[in-house]
């Protein structure tokens, strides 16, 4: 994908200042709220009468990590820790290769086109696969649902949630980051409460909005998926 525009045209912080709840965070990308606090705080617990503390697994600015809301940047890299656990790579494991990461590049987010990438030039699945490469496969077809900065730069700049013929966005630029539909800029949950208040009625909302039928489709599926989360 063409990631269009400047980045210094850009004000940076919509990307990686704190935005996002944990609870809208966890409902974006499919986590318990307390998830994702953990991921993006860490937590103490006893061990032998000890307390302890688990660092954060998203690393983040001294600033950020007293908040327990989430950035653009940091979404999107709670959504491919996700994927990496669900197909069986341990949180153990993903804090292992992180390290490793961070000491080899230096660190940043992972919200970089380079951890999306295929299989050879991908340093995050050359650490976490042993060579059983259909992880790195899973990963590069989530890097299709996010649309990058150009070079150099190329960390994350737009976010499909359904894909990128889906119909919806989440625009860090547009309606303060929540999920939109793609080129009217309008919320799927302003779009979603129409629909509900008209008795799911489609047309209505069609009409109301000027939108076409598959985009309201979309918007209730979309909008039903995230319930499912809540």
């Amino acid at each position: 994908m063409n990631g269009g525009g400047e980045v210094s045209n850009l004000n940076m912080e919509r990307y990686t200042n704190p935005a996002y709840p944990a609870t809208e965070a966890g409902r974006l990308v499919g986590l318990h709220p307390a998830r994702v606090r953990r991921w993006v705080k860490g937590y103490r617990y006893r061990h032998a009468s000890i307390v302890r503390r688990q660092s954060p697994v998203v690393r983040r600015t001294a600033r950020a990590v007293i908040s327990s809301y989430v950035s653009f940047f940091e979404l999107i890299e709670l959504l491919l820790i996700k994927q990496l656990l669900h197909h069986g790579i341990s949180l153990q494991r993903v804090r292992k290769a992180l390290s490793e990461v961070e000491s080899i590049v230096g660190g940043g987010h992972l919200a970089q086109r380079l951890y999306f990438a295929d299989g050879n030039d991908n340093l995050l699945m050359h650490l976490l696969s042993d060579g059983q490469w259909a992880i790195a496969a899973v990963i590069e077809e989530l890097g299709k649902q996010i649309e990058f900065f150009d070079p150099p730069w190329e960390y994350a700049r737009l976010w499909y949630p359904r894909g990128p013929d889906g119909h919806i966005v989440v625009n860090p630029i547009v309606s303060f980051g929540r999920p939109s539909l793609v080129g009217r800029g309008i919320t799927t949950a302003n779009i979603y409460d129409l629909f509900v208040a008209e008795g799911n009625n489609h047309q209505a909302v069609e009409d109301w909005w000027g939108i076409t039928r598959s985009e309201v489709i979309a918007v209730v599926e979309f909008e039903r998926s995230l319930e499912a989360h809540a």
